[in-house]
């Protein structure tokens, strides 16, 4: 027998050995690895499918062939159906992602989508970040009128539905019912409230801990894909006029919320020209920055949402993502 034969026969014993639950999955991961220390020839890995819906899982075993290519060994304990074919017609088959013990369907990814989108974060991330919420928010929690009256508002309002007529329209297009839209906005009011409770509890820390991210700092700044040169502030300000397809910010933003080639610059110095990560240029100058102050709601509501941003990325980092693509 060859040894790509004995492989495949030790392979199949291996499939048939492994735990068939999620909590087993550790265990059938070490046990692969040491059964592919024994066989380095074929480079093998052990590809896990968690069925959604369901503590069982699945498993193939790829393997290099001597002539080139790959194997998938499969070795189902039961039925003798394949994974693949069973869970083609399993009643979760249109599962998109499971992020950690939440499973997401396609029609739920969409309607997350729908109502959650925010810049500077891509789908993939939005809807990771949706899971994590759902696991760490009691959805058996009363949602008061306030919060969902003021959740349906901030929700019509980022869509433009001032009044019944569109927000009926709106439902409409989205194939949604009264009684679901509301079913569906009170699971974004009670996000909302541990969202805005979690600020409140880890902003004061937040401010303590980097007072520096919440100066405000007055600014100006141009961004575009020319570079313009300036020396000193006044001469920044005096070659606005002359600028083409450009960009131009005045204002006062937190420290934090600048462009990152400005933070911490001191006032009166010009930064730039710096070629920024889409490709264009930034050239900005600081006019003035302000101390923190600890006891400013707006100060501490901005280290709020920064200190949640940072607890949600940390969720995130913790997190077991599966995103189960066709």
């Amino acid at each position: 027998m060859t040894a790509f034969a004995t492989a495949l026969e030790s392979g199949a014993d291996l499939l048939c050995s492994l735990p068939r639950r999620r909590s087993g999955v550790p265990e059938a991961r070490l046990a692969a690895a040491e059964w592919a220390a024994r066989h380095p020839a074929v480079r093998a890995r052990l590809i896990v499918d968690q069925r959604p819906g369901t503590p069982v899982v699945d498993y193939d075993l790829v393997l290099d062939h001597p002539r080139g290519g790959t194997v998938a060994l499969t070795a189902p304990p039961e039925d003798g159906l394949p994974w693949l074919v069973d869970h083609s017609t399993h009643w979760a088959a249109g599962h998109l992602v499971t992020v950690d013990d939440v499973h997401v369907s396609v029609s739920q990814a969409l309607t997350m989508l729908r109502s959650l989108s925010r810049g500077g974060a891509t789908p993939y991330q939005e809807i990771v970040d949706q899971c994590l919420l759902a696991s760490a928010v009691d959805d058996t929690l009363p949602v008061s009128a306030a919060d969902l009256q003021a959740t349906a508002d901030e929700f019509r309002r980022g869509r433009g539905l001032h009044d019944r007529a569109a927000t009926l329209a709106w439902l409409e297009s989205a194939g949604m019912s009264e009684e679901r839209f509301e079913a569906y906005i009170t699971g974004i009011a009670r996000r909302r409230r541990f969202r805005l409770d979690k600020e409140g509890e880890l902003a004061a820390a937040r401010l303590d801990a980097r007072p520096g991210d919440f100066a405000r700092v007055r600014a100006v700044w141009v961004t575009g894909g020319e570079r313009v040169p300036a020396a000193t502030p006044d001469e920044l300000f005096g070659r606005l006029a002359e600028l083409g397809d450009a960009i131009v910010t005045v204002g006062t933003r937190f420290e934090g919320d600048l462009p990152v080639p400005l933070r911490g610059a001191a006032p009166g110095t010009v930064v730039g020209p710096v070629q920024l990560p889409d490709g264009g240029f930034l050239t900005g100058a600081v006019l003035s920055r302000t101390p923190a102050v600890s006891g400013d709601p707006e100060t501490l509501a901005a280290a709020g949402r920064a200190a949640f941003a940072d607890w949600l990325a940390g969720r995130r980092a913790d997190a077991t993502v599966e995103w189960h693509w066709s």
